[in-house]
């Protein structure tokens, strides 16, 4: 089974739960053929605190079994309902889900009516499930009145657009999303309540629509809210769109999100590595160390990611960390982002996956790479970045070749090109060492090597080249056709080498 369980069932067992699920199948409730074997697995994960007991366990098919993989059945069954639910198009809101959870009969009902009577400082909200009294407060900027409240999902809609009237949901729901947040919740609080408005006598939601979809699934029908009375809908609409664009929730690679995850992840690792259980500690038992205590493969690997990336950014002899942006973009004054650097001198000379060396060993050079790579960045930075100005504009012939070179589809055609002559200066041949070049104690002859490679890269010619020339077009291409228009003008492992020009 994808699963195992903590014990091996008796034939006793099994019938035992066959008489309660009868023979069919826990994922979608189809029969399972006779002369079709039975599976069984549990209904909840251990990792969310699944009972031990026959009770969490249920029968499948052995097609379902095989497609659910590591997932447990309650999560594998609430997989299949959102295909089911999905497929019915990709522009679907929290309004077509609560639909659809009405039809299937496991939402009561949705979109009840409600009457707001306003006192002094409180307001009454009444429907057919009752009266409620909650405390009414004013926003100091622009004087709505708004209340929260812990509201059924009888009373909820969503806030979309309906007939001649457009409504303030700025997106529609992401199946991935969705299931992620599912999974999340099961184990995890909600930070933030939902936010809303009363609308002709409706509770219409216009943000927060993934958490409750989300939440939906893990059997949640009561859910946090924000609610406002009577806000001007024009500026309304005009927050909610900028909160969803330019302030929305950061991407993963931001410098300090890297640095959370980063810093949570080295914890667990200093943990692990002084367990006492006369196990060899290296970095893939950790991961199988992590698997076990219920985390899943990707925030494992994504995690494990921000824990090397976090090395080299938060490293004391790192002179070029001080011109990466927090965020997600660059900046006049920080060009450089880290997701830009994942995806090109990471992405090159940092070894990614997690390596089996015992980390006792001299054999174990993590530390060794990081140390690596910093210097890279730091020959970078003392060759070219230092001299970074960037106010003085594209009419500066340093800045404008600075811009150039460290454009984010310039740097990550280039870094490729680096890594190969690097590789070919330090004359590695071996798949498996060209896959990691820096994962090894380099000489101050092999890191002179690598900083002469550096300057050829920093001093080509076409870097200087008028302004409005044909590079500037070039660089807002693919990386693959930046690196195809670099090497047809003479930007190739071979002139970065030594090779004349």
């Amino acid at each position: 089974m994808a699963v195992t369980l903590r014990r091996q069932l008796s034939e006793a067992d099994k019938q035992q739960i066959l008489a309660v699920h009868g023979r069919t199948c826990f994922a979608t409730g189809h029969p399972i053929p006779t002369d079709e074997p039975v599976q069984f697995d549990h209904i909840r994960a251990w990792s969310t605190h699944g009972a031990s007991e026959l009770e969490n366990i249920a029968p499948m098919c052995e097609t379902h079994n095989k497609q659910k993989g590591t997932l447990p059945l309650d999560d594998f069954r609430v997989k299949l309902r959102l295909q089911e639910f999905f497929a019915a198009g990709d522009t679907l809101t929290l309004k077509h889900l609560l639909k659809y959870l009405r039809e299937h009969k496991d939402i009561p009902a949705c979109g009840e009516p409600v009457v707001i009577s306003r006192h002094d400082e409180t307001v009454e909200v009444e429907s057919a499930l009752g009266k409620h009294s909650y405390t009414l407060y004013r926003c100091p900027t622009t004087g709505w009145q708004y209340f929260y409240a812990t509201v059924p999902i009888e009373l909820l809609d969503s806030d979309d657009d309906k007939g001649n009237t457009s409504g303030l949901q700025p997106r529609y729901l992401i199946p991935e999303k969705v299931f992620d947040l599912y999974r999340h919740f099961q184990q995890h609080p909600v930070l933030q309540p939902s936010m809303g408005r009363v609308s002709h006598n409706h509770i219409l939601l216009f943000d927060g629509q993934h958490k409750i979809a989300g939440l939906l699934w893990t059997g949640r029908r009561v859910f946090e809210c924000k609610v406002y009375l009577s806000p001007d809908l024009r500026l309304l609409n005009e927050t909610n769109i900028a909160a969803h664009d330019r302030f929305s929730q950061t991407r993963f690679y931001t410098s300090v999100m890297v640095e959370k995850l980063g810093k949570e992840f080295g914890d667990e690792f200093d943990r692990y590595r002084n367990l006492e259980d006369g196990e060899p500690k290296t970095e893939s038992g950790f991961m199988e160390f992590l698997t076990a205590q219920g985390m899943n493969k990707a925030d494992r690997n994504k995690r494990f990611l921000s824990y090397l990336y976090n090395s080299i950014q938060q490293s004391e002899d790192n002179r070029i960390a001080r011109l990466v942006s927090k965020g997600n973009r660059s900046t006049d004054e920080k060009p450089l982002t880290l997701d830009m650097l994942t995806k090109s001198l990471f992405a090159c000379f940092l070894y990614t996956e997690p390596v089996s060396d015992n980390m006792a060993t001299d054999s174990y050079l993590r530390d060794q790479e990081v140390e690596n790579v910093v210097t890279l960045l730091n020959m970078l930075y003392d060759l070219a970045l230092t001299s970074w100005n960037g106010k003085v504009g594209p009419n500066n012939d340093n800045q404008r070749r600075l811009v150039r070179i460290f454009r984010s589809r310039s740097i990550m055609a280039w870094a490729e090109l680096l890594r190969d002559a690097v590789c070919g200066k330090l004359d590695l041949e071996d798949a498996d060492d060209r896959a990691r070049p820096f994962y090894r104690c380099l000489s101050a002859d092999d890191s002179h090597k690598v900083e002469i490679i550096v300057k050829r890269l920093l001093s080509w010619k076409l870097w200087n080249s008028a302004p409005n020339s044909e590079i500037d077009r070039v660089l807002a291409d693919n990386k693959a056709a930046v690196k195809a228009w670099l090497r047809a003008h003479g930007m190739t492992t071979g002139y970065l080498m030594g090779a004349p020009e």
